[in-house]
C-alpha cells in the first residue's frame, strides 16, 4: 500500500485563538470565503465579510482572491463541529511577518519529512509523531533542529527515542525504550536536510567606470584594480574584470550578503582613493547588491554584448592617430597590458 503523505505540520490538531495562521482561498460564498488552512492539513475555516477590512467594503474583489495565500488571525475554533471563524482585518503587521516567517520554516520541513516518508514508504504522520513534532517541542521549531543536524546529526537525532511494549518472558507486558529513528530514516533525512538546507554562497556585484587620462594611464587602473582586490580577504575574495572601456565590475561569493556588500564597498573606496592620486575618476553605475543565477546570466550576455561592440568599432586599424590606452585592457592575472 502506498503512505499517507497527509499530515498537518504540527502537533496540535487545530490552532490557537489569536494565533496567526496562513490560508488559501478556495471559494467566496454569500456570507464570506471558506480558506484552508496550509498548516493543518488544510482544513476548513472561514472568513465573514465583516472580517475583511476595518473600512467600508466596495468591492470584496478588491479584498480576498480565490488562489491567494495569505495569513489571517483565528477569532474561534469549534474542536466537536470542526468549526474555524477567521479574521484579515484583525491581524497586524507584526502577526504577518512572524506568520510568514513561521510558514516558510514549516514548510520547508514538511517538505523534506514528505520526502523522505515518500521516499522510504512510510507514513508521513508516523515521522512526525516519532521525529518532528519531538523536535518542535525540544527545539522551538523543528527547523532549528534541522540546522544543527546539516553539521552534527548525532547530537540531534540520537537523542530521539520512543517507547514500545513488549511480551516478557514470564508473559507480562514490559515497555522499553528504544531509538526512535532507525539508520535507514536517518541516512535518508540527513541527506535530504543538508541538499535542502546546506548554505549557498550569494554572488554579490558592482559595477563601476574608472578612466585616467593621465601618462601611463592604463598602468595606474591596474594599480587600482589590484587595490580594490587587496580589499577582499579569505571570506570575500574580491575580482575585479574589464567589461568593455571604462565599465569594470567588482564581484565576491559569500555566505553573509552584509558582509559581502561592505567588502566590495570598501573595494570601490580602495580602488577610488587609488585612481584619483593619478587624477582618474572612477564612478559607482550600479552599487553593491546580491545577484541571483539569472541575473547573472543577463549581465554575463550584457558583457559580452559590450565586447563585441567594443571590438567592432570601425577604423581602428586606418586612424592616423595613435589611440589613446589610457582604458586600456589590462590582464590582472597575468600581469600585462594589452593594447591594439
Amino acid at each position: 500500500m502506498a503512505p499517507n503523505l497527509e499530515c498537518r505540520m504540527y502537533e496540535t490538531k487545530y490552532p490557537e485563538v489569536d494565533m496567526a495562521v496562513m490560508i488559501r482561498v478556495k471559494n467566496i460564498a454569500d456570507m464570506g470565503a471558506y480558506v484552508s488552512l496550509l498548516e493543518y492539513n488544510n482544513i476548513e475555516g472561514m472568513i465573514l465579510f465583516s472580517e475583511l477590512s476595518r473600512r467600508r467594503i466596495r468591492s470584496v474583489n478588491s479584498l480576498i482572491k480565490v488562489g491567494r495565500i495569505e495569513p489571517v488571525m483565528v477569532l474561534r475554533v469549534d474542536k466537536e463541529k470542526g468549526y474555524i471563524d477567521l479574521s484579515k482585518r484583525r491581524v497586524s503587521e507584526e502577526d504577518i511577518q512572524t506568520c510568514e516567517e513561521r510558514y516558510n520554516k514549516s514548510k520547508l520541513v514538511h517538505s523534506i519529512m514528505r520526502h523522505v516518508a515518500e521516499t522510504l514508504n512510510i507514513d508521513l504522520e508516523e515521522l512526525y509523531v516519532h521525529i518532528g513534532w519531538p523536535l518542535y517541542r525540544k527545539y522551538g521549531h523543528a527547523f532549528e533542529a534541522f540546522k544543527i543536524v546539516v553539521t552534527d546529526p548525532d547530537s540531534v537525532l540520537n537523542l530521539l527515542t520512543r517507547e514500545v511494549k513488549e511480551v516478557g518472558p514470564d508473559g507480562q507486558e514490559v515497555t522499553k525504550v528504544v531509538p526512535a529513528v532507525s539508520e535507514e530514516v536517518k541516512d535518508s533525512l540527513v541527506k535530504n536536510i543538508r541538499r535542502r538546507m546546506t548554505p549557498q554562497p550569494l554572488k554579490i556585484r558592482a559595477d563601476i567606470e574608472m578612466k585616467c587620462f593621465q601618462f601611463d594611464g592604463v598602468l595606474h587602473i591596474k594599480e587600482a584594480m589590484r587595490k580594490a582586490e587587496a580589499a577582499g580577504n579569505d571570506d570575500c575574495p574580491v575580482n575585479i574584470k574589464l567589461v568593455a572601456p571604462p565599465l569594470y565590475v567588482l564581484t565576491t561569493q559569500t555566505l553573509d550578503k552584509e558582509q559581502g556588500i561592505l567588502v566590495l564597498n570598501n573595494a570601490i573606496v580602495s580602488c577610488t582613493e587609488s585612481i584619483e592620486k593619478h587624477k582618474g575618476k572612477l564612478v559607482v553605475k550600479e552599487a553593491a547588491r546580491a545577484v541571483s543565477e539569472r541575473d547573472d546570466k543577463v549581465i554575463a550576455e550584457y558583457m559580452a554584448k559590450l565586447r563585441q561592440e567594443n571590438e567592432e568599432v570601425s577604423g581602428d586599424e586606418d586612424s592616423e592617430e595613435e589611440e589613446d590606452t589610457g582604458m586600456g585592457e589590462v590582464d590582472v592575472d597575468n600581469g600585462s597590458v594589452i593594447t591594439e
